[in-house]
């Protein structure tokens, strides 16, 4: 009775006006995005996280909605992405007539083939089960992948061209803004039809086998079954997002069915918030620009992502958009928002200070273990005297360790005025999000 009723459930006006005006946002960000810098680096940067938002949401189906957890789902964006070459490959041969905005869709329908078999092996266990399926079967194919170069290219991959064709309404998209338009058009239509299938039964339904297999089974509906149908819209979507890839990039190798793959499809979309809609995109976003700024200073950079995670699972299990919906509730009560909004900044001084102590020493061991010229602490170590490098790691152990002792006296102090503010702002719920 309460599934029939959570099914036929329609939003309030207010959450739908909520919704729209969310939507409006995600459009106009799309569309002045390209104009908030310069320079190709810019529109390749875009581009690539746009690929990776579709990537995360398709991956968000099976584990924020489904609770599956997944370390194998770049198998179906690469194996997508291999498919999308090869017909871009055969319409730039004169053998098919296929238009490059349509060529999207050629990667999501092989996504969702490969689904269809491989799915019905993962999907026969539920839990810890299925995330070793997938691991494997991930494993699987990175190996066939590396053992039939004469299909997939091996080290060097497969190329293509996207210029292939006559211009459809003057576009030839060879210049990457019009790849970036392209990229932005097919992440709304995938948000939107994404943000559809949870409100279908099938979502509904999908979500109660997440949250209480048993019941769901006892009341007519098999959990397996559920999971596999929806292990194929993802991979149909994954799918979608390599075809957006083979597109941007003009090639495809094996590492983009590597478990390294999977990986960010796992650390971006948690890192987003599991449990909003919005966080995939979000994540992808962060995750990708994070990635990118990091390994440009440091090569510490993967240190760092992987401190940055699990940071992220102990004090933000829901995520940047969880973390910011959390900050909203508890600065809405106006008794107490100035006294919140202190904590708060004194907060995010104490974190700045724990980040700098610990990135210090961090680049100081890796300036001296590997002799490192990279970055700016490694420069200044190499000028150093032995004098100034014993008073960088005192600072940089003070930082820390001073930090560290702030932190643990604050945490009991803000829980508390946290659940003071949120007693009396109310119950939170999660109307409003998009």
């Amino acid at each position: 009775m309460e599934l029939t009723h959570s099914i036929k459930r329609r939003d309030k006006p207010s959450t739908a006006r909520v919704r729209w005006a969310g939507w409006a946002v995600l459009a106009a960000s799309l569309l002045a995005l390209p104009h908030a810098g310069s320079g190709s680096a810019w529109l390749s940067f875009l581009c690539l996280t746009g690929t990776l938002a579709v990537f995360c949401l398709s991956y968000n189906l099976l584990l924020g909605e489904g609770g599956m957890l997944s370390f194998g789902h770049a198998v179906y964006s690469g194996l997508g992405a291999f498919c999308s070459v090869y017909a871009m490959n055969i319409a730039a041969a004169g053998a098919m007539v296929l238009p490059v905005p349509l060529v999207p869709l050629v990667g999501g329908v092989a996504g969702a083939v490969f689904g269809i078999v491989l799915g019905y092996v993962a999907t026969k266990r539920s839990g810890t089960g299925l995330a070793m399926m997938t691991l494997g079967i991930g494993e699987l194919v990175y190996t066939l992948v590396q053992m039939l170069p004469q299909v997939f290219g091996g080290e060097g991959g497969i190329t293509t061209n996207r210029t292939y064709g006559p211009a459809m309404l003057g576009l030839t998209f060879g210049p990457q803004i019009q790849v970036y338009y392209l990229i932005a058009a097919w992440l709304v239509l995938c948000t939107w039809l994404t943000r559809l299938f949870v409100q279908t039964p099938l979502g509904r339904i999908l979500n109660a086998a997440r949250d209480n297999p048993e019941r769901a089974e006892f009341i007519g509906y098999d959990p397996r079954r559920v999971r596999y149908l929806v292990f194929i819209v993802s991979a149909f979507f994954a799918g979608v997002s390599g075809g957006l890839a083979a597109i941007n990039l003009e090639i495809v190798t094996g590492e983009s069915v590597s478990t390294w793959r999977s990986g960010d499809a796992l650390l971006f979309t948690y890192m987003g918030g599991t449990g909003s809609f919005v966080g995939p995109i979000v994540g992808a976003v962060f995750g990708n620009a994070l990635v990118l700024q990091l390994s440009e200073v440091t090569r510490a950079w993967q240190l760092y992502l992987g401190a940055f995670f699990i940071a992220f699972v102990m004090y933000a299990p829901e995520g940047l958009t969880g973390l910011a919906r959390d900050c909203w509730y508890m600065v809405r009560p106006a008794p107490t928002r100035k006294r919140t909004l202190r904590w708060m900044g004194a907060t995010l001084a104490a974190i700045a200070m724990f980040v700098a102590g610990a990135g210090a020493i961090v680049e100081i061991l890796y300036a001296q273990v590997f002799r490192s010229q990279e970055g700016a602490m490694a420069k200044w170590l190499a000028l150093a005297s032995g004098a100034e490098r014993a008073m960088a790691w005192l600072v940089a152990v003070l930082l820390l360790c001073g930090s560290a002792v702030l932190l643990r006296w604050m945490r009991p102090r803000l829980a508390k005025l946290s659940e003071q503010a949120l007693a009396t702002s109310g119950p939170r719920g999660k109307e409003g999000e998009a």
